[in-house]
C-alpha cells in the first residue's frame, strides 16, 4: 500500500520546479532589490547625495546622482553607501552597477568591505583605465590609500549599460577577487588580512552611478 501524500509533500512538490540551485532566499546573508520609494536600509557619507530611482527597464534601483557633501580624514572615496547594521566575514557579493558619467580615465564604481571606520577599510575601484590610483583593491589603514592589487586588468568598458559584478572575501586567507561581467576570471586579486571583519557597501570614489540586485552569501 503506497503511502498518504500529504499537504507539505503537495506543496514542496509544487515548489520543486520553481527552485534553481543557489536560488534559495535562505541562503542569502543579504538581499535588496530597492523595490520601494525611499533607500532605508543603508547608511550614506550623505544621504542627499542618494536616492530610489526608476531604471529605464521599469524597475528601481538606487541611485547615486550626486557628488556627496563629505571629506574624510583621509584620501579615500567620498560616496559610500554602508549596509546599515551589519558586518561580514568570508562572503561573496554579487551586484549590477552601472555608471552614469561620460567616458575618461577614471570613470568608476566602488565596493566597500570590511569597513570599520571611516579611516579603517577596504574598497574596490572598478574603473575605465587603471593606474596608480584607479582600477585597483585600496586599503585605507589611517592614512590615503594604497593599492594593494597583485594583479589587475588595464580597466573595463563601461557603456550605457548594467554590468555585474561579483566580489569574493576571505580573511583567513586575506583573499580578495572582483569579477566583471565574466563570473570565471577576475579582473582583480590580493591577499590582506587586516580588515577580518567589516560593513560591507556601495559607492564611488567621485562620480554617479546605480546599483540593484544586490545579494551577499557566505563563504
Amino acid at each position: 500500500m503506497r503511502p498518504p501524500v500529504t499537504l507539505a509533500a503537495v506543496i514542496l512538490i509544487g515548489l520543486a520546479p520553481c527552485l534553481a540551485l543557489g536560488d534559495e532566499p535562505s541562503s542569502a546573508l543579504f538581499r535588496d532589490d530597492f523595490e520601494r520609494d525611499l533607500p532605508t536600509g543603508w547608511t550614506f557619507t550623505d544621504p542627499a547625495a542618494w536616492r530610489i530611482a526608476r531604471t529605464e527597464e521599469g524597475g528601481r534601483a538606487l541611485e547615486l546622482f550626486a557628488a556627496s557633501k563629505y571629506e574624510p580624514e583621509v584620501r579615500s572615496p567620498l560616496n559610500i553607501a554602508l549596509i546599515e547594521g551589519k558586518e561580514f566575514g568570508a562572503f561573496e557579493l554579487r551586484a549590477k552597477i552601472r555608471s552614469t558619467v561620460k567616458d575618461y580615465g577614471h570613470r568608476d564604481l566602488c565596493v566597500i568591505l570590511g569597513h570599520v571606520d571611516p579611516s579603517h577599510f577596504y574598497y574596490v575601484h572598478i574603473a575605465k583605465e587603471a593606474d596608480p590610483h584607479a582600477h585597483s583593491v585600496f586599503a585605507v589603514d589611517g592614512a590615503p590609500r594604497v593599492s594593494i592589487a597583485e594583479s589587475r586588468t588595464k580597466g573595463v568598458e563601461w557603456g550605457d549599460g548594467w554590468h555585474e559584478v561579483r566580489v569574493v572575501r576571505e580573511p583567513e586567507s586575506g583573499l580578495i577577487e572582483v569579477y566583471f561581467d565574466d563570473m570565471e576570471s577576475p579582473i582583480m586579486t590580493a591577499h590582506d588580512k587586516r580588515f577580518a571583519k567589516g560593513a560591507v557597501g556601495l559607492g564611488s570614489f567621485d562620480d554617479r552611478g546605480m546599483f540593484d540586485e544586490v545579494t551577499i552569501r557566505a563563504r
